[in-house]
């Protein structure tokens, strides 16, 4: 395998003002610099996500990126009171209650971007 330092999602957005404010407004995290292909910011642990400008944002049907938290229903409750609204599965081998499943030892949930991209929030239990 090839060694690496650090792995960053990159997140394609169709409007990137507004995704500004999502991320860094709606979800916190901090920018760590403007670039001429896009944002990239903090998302703890020394992982960065790249938020660009294409015209393929919110294409992907299936979940772009998730975040590793402490305690997911506190991060589910605080992002919701900034307004994230959270999705609900039904299907075979994920269910979701009140937002959040759990799968093997770990608790899951997730939402969508403006654009539709789906990013998910997850705790190992």
């Amino acid at each position: 395998m090839f060694e690496t330092l650090r792995a960053t999602p990159t997140i394609a957005v169709s409007d990137l003002e507004r995704a500004k404010k999502f991320y860094g407004e709606t979800l916190g995290l901090q920018v760590k610099d403007e670039r001429a292909d896009g944002v990239r910011y903090e998302a703890g642990g020394g992982s960065l996500v790249l938020v660009y400008p294409s015209q393929f944002a919110g294409t992907a049907q299936s979940t772009y990126m998730g975040f590793d938290v402490d305690d997911v229903e506190k991060a589910v409750g605080e992002l919701r009171e900034r307004g994230v609204v959270f999705e609900e599965y039904d299907m075979p081998g994920l269910k979701t209650v009140d937002g959040i499943a759990e799968i093997e030892g770990v608790k899951g949930a997730w939402f969508k971007d403006p654009d539709g991209n789906i990013l998910s929030i997850g705790q190992e239990t």
